[in-house]
């Protein structure tokens, strides 16, 4: 068995897999950070070389002659929700066939946390960074605002954004949902969510439209905990005395949601003809459990592609921006 070639360190070079490969040092350069510069059968005959020989590409030397680490941070809560785990499965997947790599860096709910990962992260000197939502700590925003590099916050709309946004109006949702409802004839409505920034602003959204189209708001509620089934459950018994003929409920989760559905059975309350539900997220929830509900769906793959080519044009000299996603109401029995 040949012995693989090495340095004086011990290590595969990238000259030994140019010549195992058969072409220029610069070609298998190109095939690690340009990709989409090389012919397909060339990269595989370098990639193959790569294997071979066990190469491993000195990514911080390559980062110091080029001035670039060709390493994005994607910094986010969390990714065990099916939203966000779509966003930066697509995040990452659409950056890789850029030539860059991903490196994920959680903060725990809200996000609590943001600041200790910020200096983590930047001290290995990403090309870009990708943060979840656009209310940032002071301390973070100096961070990124010395580190000097492009910036893409994501889901969130902001009066000061720091550099790029790609968000989704979280009030103008609310109010859709409000505007829906009316459209149904609704003239009595409730609304339900968590403690969350983004929550509280659907919540609000809901609210204001309701109150603007002269309708009578019954329950503007803040739940104590996270969104969960049993918190939905609980926020219907509470507000059962209250909704007469006929009510519209916006829940700001599917969870929550989805309990005020299970528990409107139990206390043989009729969905939709004396309570419409709508929820918020899609999943599986809303779609597939026996009794399917209204919610508003955000396309999570898009967002994450969207955050992804932002942050590609912003790290070769595009300029700041601000990208809308849409959102969608899908009707279902329980409206």
């Amino acid at each position: 068995m040949a012995r693989r070639p090495r340095d004086k360190s011990g290590s595969v070079r990238i000259i030994d897999v140019a010549t195992a490969a058969g072409v220029a040092p610069m070609t298998v350069s190109r095939v690690l950070n340009a990709p989409d510069r090389v012919a397909a059968a060339t990269a595989a005959r370098v990639h193959e070389a790569i294997e071979r020989l066990g190469y491993v590409p000195n990514l911080m030397a390559g980062g110091l002659s080029s001035r670039r680490s060709r390493m994005v941070a994607a910094v986010v809560p969390g990714i065990g929700g099916h939203f966000f785990g779509v966003a930066v499965q697509r995040f990452t997947e659409f950056l890789g066939e850029a030539g860059y790599q991903v490196l994920l860096a959680l903060t725990g709910p809200a996000g609590v946390n943001e600041d200790a990962v910020l200096r983590s992260v930047l001290g290995r000197r990403p090309d870009g960074v990708l943060l979840t939502g656009s209310d940032h700590s002071p301390v973070a925003r100096r961070l990124l605002r010395d580190a000097a590099v492009p910036v893409v916050e994501m889901w969130d709309t902001s009066e000061t954004p720091m550099d790029t946004l790609v968000s989704i109006d979280h009030a103008g949702l609310g109010a859709a949902v409000a505007d829906f409802f009316f459209a149904s004839g609704h003239s009595r409505f409730a609304a339900a969510g968590s403690r969350f920034p983004r929550a509280t602003i659907r919540r609000q959204g809901f609210a204001r439209r309701v109150l603007e189209r002269g309708g009578t708001l019954l329950v503007d509620h803040t739940l104590n905990g996270s969104n969960s089934i049993t918190a939905g459950r609980d926020v219907l018994r509470e507000m059962a005395p209250l909704l007469g003929d006929r009510t519209a409920f916006f829940s700001c989760h599917d969870s929550v949601a989805f309990g005020a559905v299970m528990e409107a059975r139990v206390l043989g309350i009729g969905v939709p003809h004396r309570l419409a539900i709508c929820g918020f997220g899609d999943t599986e929830v809303s779609r597939f459990s026996d009794a399917p509900f209204t919610s508003v769906s955000v396309d999570g793959k898009a967002m994450g592609e969207s955050a992804a080519e932002a942050l590609l044009d912003r790290m070769n000299g595009g300029p700041p921006r601000h990208i809308p996603l849409p959102f969608e109401i899908i009707p279902r029995a329980s409206t």
